[in-house]
């Protein structure tokens, strides 16, 4: 038997009335979840424990079988794992996102536009980390590239402070949100002075992106400690992503990190090289666990774009699903898949919510006459509910 996760990271939403009261999972046409649906369990899993911050470190933490109150530290030091930063047991890693900002003279007065600057590459970003590093970086914090816009700061005998997520206050003056801790929000001012004329952030406006032109800290947190994979669990694993948080929980959980061209953690992302890269990890190189996280939905959620999350959705259905459908049918092996997001980004508040979220676990050995389709909905009325989230990978791979 072979266990496949395929998570649509913040695919859950609300109801949205130009949608006739529809969520972007329901809206959207998906008609292998639908087809899979009909022979699955569907219900509810509450990923985000009571009192803890929804975010897709505590939910995927939870769904891998990691109970978040026991194994969290933080979200940056899991993707301090991920960039290879040993940390020191005195170090602090805080996430440092390049963001565009409005252009008022007084910083705090400025406006959180983009809290992905338009999505800018690994390449454009790491150009504009360099010149901020050249300036601000000393003894106490040293910065370190990542992907995309998200990107590391590794304090030395740091603190861990409160911060903001700043996918948590788009479109809000950023004067109450900024570090308390004064270093902090000097540096974040003086970034601001150092890209917002940059040439490459010049040329960017000039086609029509946004600026990344400023730095932003959250996600602080000490160096983590996870059990590994197969030792909890009995099977060998294997994770796809192309961001560094889930990058960095595998290496921490000691599973194989598989790496796939053009996977980007945007809409065009590779969707076909994730999925054939978990069918490859489980059919030829004897992984018995395979879990492909596909960004897409959550950053569509962010944007506050329906269209374009209803597409990540559907890209989603017939570019990943469908294909390791399709594979696994083809190999005559057995499997078991989940398909779930990690929490819901509802396109009204573009962040994250704690609601619970809806699951499909198909067994190709076992299949059940059970829902029509795979949403939120169904899934609610179905009477199936998780409350602890990290227990359900023990109904995915038959512990329980």
């Amino acid at each position: 038997m072979k266990y496949v996760i395929v998570l649509g990271d913040g695919m859950a939403d609300e109801p949205i009335e130009q949608l006739s009261g529809k969520t972007p999972l329901e809206y959207a046409k998906t008609p292998v979840m639908d087809q899979l649906a009909k022979e699955s369990e569907i219900g509810l899993v509450h990923t985000i424990p009571e009192g803890m911050k929804p975010g897709s470190d505590t939910a995927n933490l939870a769904v891998l079988g990691y109970n978040p109150k026991k194994y969290y530290t933080g979200r940056s030091p899991l993707e301090a794992l991920s960039i290879g930063v040993d940390m020191k047991d005195t170090d602090i890693a805080m996430r440092c996102n390049i963001v565009t900002v409005s252009e008022e003279e007084d910083y705090e007065q400025k406006t959180i536009i983009d809290h992905s600057s338009s999505e800018i590459s690994t390449e454009d970003a790491a150009v504009l980390l360099e010149a901020v590093r050249k300036e601000l970086e000393n003894e106490s914090y040293k910065y370190y590239v990542g992907t995309s816009y998200r990107h590391l700061t590794i304090w030395d005998h740091g603190e861990v402070v409160d911060l903001t997520p700043p996918h948590d206050i788009l479109g809000k003056v950023i004067g109450d949100y900024l570090p308390k801790e004064a270093a902090l929000k000097e540096m974040m001012k003086k970034s601001f002075d150092i890209l917002n004329n940059h040439p490459l952030n010049i040329e960017r406006a000039k086609k029509g992106l946004h600026k990344a032109n400023s730095i932003w800290f959250w996600g602080a947190g000490t160096r983590p400690s996870l059990t590994s994979f197969e030792e909890k669990n009995g099977k060998r694993g294997a994770m796809i992503s192309a961001v560094d948080l889930l990058k960095g929980i595998a290496v921490g959980a000691q599973m194989k990190v598989i790496e796939v061209e053009g996977a980007d953690g945007t809409l065009h992302t590779n969707y076909e090289g994730k999925a054939k890269a978990a069918v490859e990890a489980l059919l030829q190189d004897g992984y018995d666990f395979a879990y492909i996280h596909v960004e897409a939905p959550d950053e569509m959620g962010h944007q506050g774009s329906v269209e374009r999350k209803i597409q990540s959705i559907e890209y989603l259905d017939q570019r990943v699903i469908k294909v390791v459908k399709e594979e696994m049918e083809r190999s005559g092996e057995d499997y078991r898949m989940l398909v779930l997001p990690d929490h819901p980004t509802p396109i009204a508040c573009r962040t994250h919510t704690s609601d619970p979220v809806p699951y499909m676990l198909y067994d190709s050995t076992d299949k059940k006459a059970f829902a029509h389709h795979y949403n939120e909905e169904e899934a609610r009325v179905s009477g199936n509910e998780i409350i602890n989230g990290y227990t359900l990978i023990d109904y995915l791979l038959e512990n329980k």
